[in-house]
């Protein structure tokens, strides 16, 4: 018996660490049953989108690791003086980053710095406000390049759209979601500030520290390097320069010549959680009753659909199990990425922030959750607006 609940303890404490990837291997396993694998299953997996996420998560993580972004964020910060500013340049900061390194490399990287610089401060309600604009930041930006996010590669890849219209379908979203960014920090920022600073930092007893990668007083270009080419190959994959074959080898061959612990450190998961949700998709648009079902739900609603299923399911669980039952691609493309605002969940990168959050005030994770939840919905709301206008 005592063997069984540690089983079980083992399997909760899993689940609880990834659970859209538990879902995900729960439909991938139900829909074996209903449709027994044979020849059919190797079209499911999209081995292009797979080759590009490992390579260019590779690149971020051996950056990353060699502390780029981390002093490149120090030097930035140096230079601001003020609450507002400060602030500013914190959401700034995850907004452009994240469309070249990702939202969760970007929000993983730079909200344990936003938490050491808002220190001083000593107002949880403005740090709390600061990450909620970091995190919506990091989801809107992510969504103007194919590299941004995980599901943009993938819609990106299976659209065959050509790079400018992807960026100008989705740039009047990016667009309109930084000016409100800007608006609100610059009002809602200033009011934050006059009621927060009374706030005496009561909340910093018995707080956890954010844990960090050390940050090196200089970079060392041999590090750097190996992992810059990397991401070029990448992009060059991205673009149909060259088979997705290359930037995969050369990931592989940096890995294990220069940094073994930036392929150990790659989001496997989510590699697996993207092979699971193919074949789920393969084996249902296999299954005539349910394929021809979902299909009828999903035509012509294909953005309130989207958005609506992000809410639930996340952003990317929800663009690969559309795609499979619509050819509208950009109204795909815009519900994802909209529809990554809203819940904690519809953007798996938010939980990120809320982790990081919880550790540095953990008696403040219910302000945060509330604060995260209201802006994320006005921001949704309007965006969905500017979409369906």
């Amino acid at each position: 018996m005592a063997a069984v609940r540690r089983r079980i303890r083992s399997l909760r404490s899993l689940v609880g660490k990834d659970p859209v990837l538990a879902i995900a291997t729960v439909l991938a396993l139900a829909s074996c049953a209903a449709v027994p694998p044979d020849a059919g299953y190797a079209d499911y997996v999209d081995l292009h989108t797979i080759g590009l996420l490992f390579s260019l998560m590779a690149a971020m993580t051996g950056l990353s690791r060699a502390g780029v972004f981390r002093v490149a964020c120090r030097h930035l910060l140096a230079a601001i003086r003020g609450t507002r500013p400060l602030i500013l340049a914190l959401t700034l900061l995850a907004f452009f980053s994240s469309m070249f390194i990702t939202n969760d490399v970007a929000l993983v990287t730079f909200v344990p710095l936003a938490l050491l610089a808002l220190d001083s401060l000593r107002s949880p309600k403005l740090t709390c406000f600061t990450v909620v604009m970091m995190t919506i930041a990091a989801n809107v930006g992510s969504m103007l390049t194919p590299v941004g996010n995980p599901q943009n590669l993938y819609l990106y890849s299976v659209s065959g759209m050509p790079l400018p219209d992807f960026m100008l379908l989705v740039a009047p979203y990016a667009a309109a979601a930084l000016v409100m960014l800007a608006i609100v920090i610059v009002v809602a920022g200033q009011a934050l500030k006059r009621d927060g600073i009374e706030e005496l930092a009561d909340a910093r007893r018995g707080r956890a520290p954010v844990t960090a990668t050390a940050e090196p007083d200089a970079l060392a270009p041999a590090r750097i390097v190996p992992w810059v080419a990397v991401f070029a190959v990448s992009l060059l994959a991205v673009a149909h320069v060259v088979p997705v074959g290359v930037p995969v080898a050369v990931a592989l061959l940096v890995g294990a010549v220069a940094d073994r612990g930036a392929l150990a450190h790659v989001d496997y998961g989510l590699l697996v959680t993207f092979v699971a949700f193919f074949v789920f998709v393969g084996n249902m648009g296999r299954i005539e009753a349910i394929d021809a079902f979902i299909a009828s739900v999903v035509a012509g609603h294909e953005l309130i659909v989207s958005v609506v299923a992000s809410q639930v399911l996340s952003n990317v669980p929800t663009a690969i199990l559309l795609s499979g039952f619509t050819s509208d691609l950009p109204a795909l493309i815009v519900g994802t990425n909209i529809g990554g605002l809203g819940t904690l969940i519809a953007s798996m990168a938010s939980l990120i922030s809320y982790k990081q959050l919880a550790l540095w005030l953990p008696a403040h994770k219910g302000r945060y959750l509330v604060m995260f939840t209201a802006w994320n919905v006005a921001f949704l709301t309007v965006l969905l607006a500017l979409a369906l206008l």
